[in-house]
């Protein structure tokens, strides 16, 4: 396999870092983005030991709800490596559980201007950028609310995923015949600094039952991303779905529960969220 460059929006910590990683470790190419130059350059001074075979890290900070600066996004992947091959719009905030009636207006806005706004534009800006150059794949990634499923104070979360899915199915349709794949991404339950800051906005009784659910289903960042890199590297068909937790593998997990306790959370990740 040649070597290829992959931009990974919000890639300064969690899932987007770990990718990152993976990636480099597997000698490809990566331009990682944050919010500012100081998480960007803390996140390429940790990343570029991991790197082999020749491949190289490089970023640029970026707001992904400013279109000018994911466009920035874009010049410097290809200022640094000449082309773009992969893009993985990973960039995601969440919001303290909220119930309708309760929601402040600045995770409205801040949740849809990130999730939704931000995916939209930055898929234009890759889709532009990979069209010039003949061939690219394109990543939106899912989240909880894809799939339509409800949890009380997650609504406004769940819909900008949900959203997010309607937008790529539709997306698929106008851009099928095209030299750019659409791909989904599905990581599942990932226990990021995101992820534990919305547990710690549980009361107890929501908390405690998160904690059951997320010890069965959730898994470690380290856990997950080799997977999820490995298979975004692989040629894929527009339109696939990598996805971790697959509704049988969840089932599974339940099964195994009753007879098998995994215990993914510690007391430091309450303590910490």
């Amino acid at each position: 396999m040649s070597t290829l460059s992959v931009v990974i929006t919000g890639s300064t910590r969690g899932i987007g870092k770990g990718i990152a990683a993976e990636v480099l470790k597997r000698g490809h190419n990566v331009i990682i983005s944050g919010r500012t130059q100081q998480a960007v350059d803390a996140a390429i001074a940790e990343l570029a030991p991991l790197a082999t075979a020749g491949a190289r890290v490089a970023g640029a900070p970026c707001d992904v709800s400013r279109r000018d600066e994911l466009q920035r996004l874009w010049d410097a992947g290809i200022a640094a490596f000449g082309r773009i091959d992969i893009w993985v719009n990973n960039a995601g905030i969440s919001h303290p559980r909220q119930r309708a009636g309760e929601m402040r207006e600045a995770d409205i806005k801040g949740v849809q201007q990130i999730n939704l706004l931000g995916m939209m534009l930055a898929t234009q800006i890759a889709l532009r950028g990979m069209r010039a150059q003949g061939a690219g794949t394109i990543y939106n990634m899912e989240g909880f609310g894809s799939n339509g499923m409800i949890t009380p104070g997650m609504s406004l979360y769940g819909a900008s995923k949900f959203a997010l899915t309607y937008f790529n199915k539709a997306l698929l349709g106008e851009t099928r015949e095209g030299p750019v794949k659409v791909c989904y991404l599905s990581p599942g339950i990932v226990i990021t600094d995101l992820l534990k800051r919305d547990m710690g906005s549980n009361n107890a009784k929501d908390l405690a039952r998160t904690r059951r659910v997320y010890n069965i289903l959730a898994d470690r960042v380290e856990t997950v991303t080799p997977w999820l890199a490995e298979r975004i590297l692989q040629p894929q068909k527009t339109g696939s779905r990598i996805a971790w937790l697959t509704g049988g593998k969840a089932g599974r997990r339940f099964l195994m529960s009753l007879f098998r306790k995994r215990q993914v959370l510690t007391d430091a990740d309450f303590a910490d969220g």
